[in-house]
């Protein structure tokens, strides 16, 4: 009987620390030794010029989430963990949101029923929390955190999910006593309302309006007071999708002054600016390009990028939130209500599958960053920070044998053809990028070779998570 079920060989080694030219040995799908010259296994791959790093881990997905709307997001588990193993994710965090009215358990059970046997790689749930009822904050929070779903967002703007300053204070100490991590949508939401009811008023109701509502005066604004609430209830918050230097000047602002302040960017404020939402000339096209924060300028993006280099930035997410935008039965972005004002364009768009191969190009590729520090936006950090590691996001023996397979000269044309999600668009559509994932193998089951699925549905496993190793 073979000593190892799959053996990678030759390939460049890459963590978040070293590199370094070793085969892996993998045994019941963990890593079972790293060394050189290992023989025996059943399968066999021949890594030579491949980067071989540990499976990317967006810590920040949206997924078959209901929308205030009836607004049907574009990914379900199936399709989203499709589209991110093609991507070279091995493990997803979406989250399960808690309705208005509804048990924060009873949303978390639905979410289950919703992912149980359609997953083709790992996933691990974040919870939103909407409705922070006495039961909520006295009982469900604390048991589901011991249970294991230790980390959960909080809104500060969207009338069905904002909660009020005196609510996320009440929030953030109960995740004080139980040592949760809390991430934090920043944004002003009067601001916002109060911005877009005078465009409104001007007739500016085009989608780039949108960009001009959620200006990055109200994300800073916001940032700078939700790390006030954390630094009044001691505790460590996550400032998510941070879109420019307004909310990272305040980020650096709450570090010099000792305070543990997390934050996450995203492809689209390195790639995409508020030009794109004109569309091809003010008109609706500019609705793809909805998200919030939205995209801001070339300065805005120079900013990001010194975050991403200098550490400003912890982890490096996709924030897919993905809808189609000629809608089924007006279940898109391009629906009656959205063509009235930028107002009801539903926020988001799609990124988990292009997440690592956008950042590598216009990273590492380009001499921005280093490889090493590519594996530890995208997965060592979202592992440490969201109680994973070691199980993932490093290559050592014992880990889960979550391995991607990364060509790094392979260029190739982003298309919507070529893509695996449920959106019928991408953003990112024409964009060139050199550095691709070739093959993606979640706890050593090979999920994805050369762009196809190979891996069966049902084959991701949900992971309960440990205690932040920022708590």
């Amino acid at each position: 009987m073979p000593e190892f079920d799959l053996i990678i060989r030759n390939g460049t080694v890459i963590t978040a620390s070293d590199r370094f030219v070793a085969d892996i040995g993998v045994r019941d799908g963990r890593i079972a030794q790293i060394s050189r010259g290992m023989e025996g296994a059943d399968e066999v791959i021949d890594a030579t010029g491949l980067l071989v790093m540990p499976g990317g881990i967006d810590s920040h997905v949206h997924f078959a989430q209901p929308t205030s709307d009836g607004t049907v997001m574009a990914d379900d588990f199936e399709t989203g963990t499709r589209s991110a193993a093609a991507g070279g994710n091995t493990t997803v965090l979406p989250f399960a949101l808690q309705e208005k009215g509804k048990s924060l358990r009873e949303c978390v059970k639905a979410y289950h029923a919703k992912a149980e046997g359609n997953c083709f790689i790992d996933v691990s749930f974040h919870m939103i929390i909407s409705d922070p009822t006495p039961q909520v904050l006295g009982q469900e929070l604390p048991a589901l955190v011991k249970d294991g779903y230790t980390s959960f967002k909080v809104f500060m703007t969207y009338d069905d999910l904002m909660l009020t300053d005196r609510e996320l204070l009440e929030v953030f100490d109960v995740a004080r006593r139980e040592g949760a991590l809390v991430m934090v949508h920043a944004e002003g939401h009067d601001a916002i309302k109060h911005m877009a009811a005078r465009l409104e008023r001007e007739g500016k109701t085009a989608p780039y309006y949108h960009g001009i509502a959620h200006s990055q005066i109200a994300e800073r604004e916001a940032t700078h007071r939700a790390i006030s609430h954390a630094q009044l209830c001691e505790i460590p918050i996550m400032i998510v999708h941070v879109s420019g230097e307004d909310p990272m000047e305040q980020i650096q602002w709450a570090r010099r002054r000792g305070l543990n302040v997390l934050a996450e960017t995203c492809p689209q404020y390195i790639q995409l600016t508020m030009d794109d939402l004109k569309g091809l000339n003010m008109d609706f096209e500019g609705a793809k390009y909805v998200c919030s924060p939205p995209p801001r300028d070339s300065a805005s993006q120079e900013a990001i990028w010194r975050g991403i280099k200098d550490g400003t930035f912890d982890v490096f997410s996709s924030d897919h939130a993905p809808f189609r935008y000629q809608g089924r039965n007006n279940t898109g972005k391009d629906n009656p209500n959205a063509r009235t004002s930028f107002r009801w364009v539903p926020n988001g768009i799609p990124g988990v599958e292009t997440r690592l191969p956008i950042l590598f190009s216009e990273g590492v590729s380009k001499g921005r960053i280093t490889a090493e520090r590519f594996v530890a936006l995208t997965a060592t950090n979202p592992a440490r920070i969201y109680g994973l590691y070691p199980k993932k996001g490093s290559i050592a023996i014992g880990a889960d044998a979550d391995i991607v397979l990364w060509d790094p000269e392979m260029e190739k044309t982003i298309t919507q053809g070529a893509l695996h999600h449920g959106s019928d668009y991408t953003p990112y559509e024409g964009l060139e990028v050199k550095g691709w994932p070739v093959r993606t193998i979640c706890r050593g089951r090979t999920v994805v070779r050369d762009n196809k699925i190979v891996g069966a549905k049902g084959g991701g496993e949900y992971c309960t998570r440990a205690r932040s190793e920022m708590v």
